[in-house]
């Protein structure tokens, strides 16, 4: 907990909030103390949002979400760690929360220059993702779907590429829901993340690639099958995305830089379904395809 105070305080000097300090220290000491009592490894910590509205994050491996008292008596709250810390927690933030993904939760808190004289331990926002993991095809039509084929599928580039835009999702749907009034943007953003996350459920065949991931498949040969109006969702996705960069860049967020390998692959990825979708054949991922793709043809 010493070490998550120290860094919380340098990550505040760093941003010029010195005036954040103290309640961030607080605050985090008392979800980390939380999360060693009461959830599972890994734990961590980090800092999100905004540099106007820096966000301290706790991340643990349990999927519970914290459940806040609000009848707590002073003797209860002596033995019952969990609950005091939420109310140390919602003291010393201007808003507080957390989000449940596959992977555990994140419980979060945007650290206060002056400390509640009487918080709200029960204003916290519970937000549980929607999985994009994998897609069960219970509503893609089977008759006249399309298919997307993908001869060489990199692996390890799609776990990272998901792992950022789940990264992006996150941010977008916490900005929209804690700063409303300052990230318009972030809502008309994460409205669309909500409405491409209910497509990606419809594709069959994205069981596939979660088996090649676990068993470390560098590559896979793979036939998703999708709705009709998927390429088109797909095609709006490309934009949305190039907007969220520069949201992101405009805001000034504290995270989320797109490297310019996951943007390749998700020009290439999402772009699969936009050209097949319009009759056009598969195109190989460009390291797949062998060296002499790249030379100049001659004739013979």
């Amino acid at each position: 907990m010493a070490e998550a105070r120290r860094w919380v305080a340098r990550a505040c000097q760093d941003l010029g909030r010195e005036d954040l300090i103290d309640s961030a220290e607080i605050g985090v000491s008392e979800l980390v103390a939380n999360a060693l009592l009461h959830a599972e490894p890994p734990i961590g910590v980090r800092i999100r949002g905004t540099a106007a509205h820096p966000r301290i994050e706790v991340l643990d491996g349990s999927v519970k979400p914290p459940e806040p008292n609000p009848n707590m008596t002073d003797d209860d709250e002596l033995l019952a760690t969990f609950g005091r810390g939420l109310g140390m927690v919602a003291m010393c933030s201007t808003t507080w929360g957390a989000y449940v993904i596959d992977e555990g939760k994140i419980v979060w808190f945007e650290p206060a220059d002056e400390p509640s004289p009487d918080p709200d331990v029960m204003a916290g926002q519970i937000y549980r993702s929607v999985s994009t993991a994998t897609g069960n095809g219970s509503e893609a039509p089977t008759g006249d779907g399309l298919s997307i084929h993908f001869e060489s599928f990199p692996v390890e580039l799609y776990v990272d590429w998901r792992r950022h835009f789940r990264e992006v999702r996150r941010e977008l749907v916490l900005l929209s829901l804690s700063h409303s009034t300052a990230y318009p943007a972030a809502i008309t953003l994460s409205d669309f993340f909500v409405q491409f996350e209910e497509e990606v459920t419809r594709i069959r065949g994205l069981q596939e690639i979660e088996d090649a991931i676990a068993a470390a498949h560098p590559t896979i040969e793979v036939t998703l099958v999708v709705g009709r109006d998927t390429p088109g969702m797909m095609s709006q996705m490309i934009d949305v995305l190039d907007l969220a960069d520069t949201f992101c860049h405009n805001e000034q967020l504290l995270a989320l830089a797109t490297t310019p390998q996951q943007k390749e692959f998700e020009k290439w990825y999402l772009g699969e379904f936009v050209r097949q979708g319009a009759g056009e054949g598969p195109t190989p991922w460009p390291e797949a395809l062998p060296l002499d793709a790249y030379l100049p043809r001659t004739h013979q």
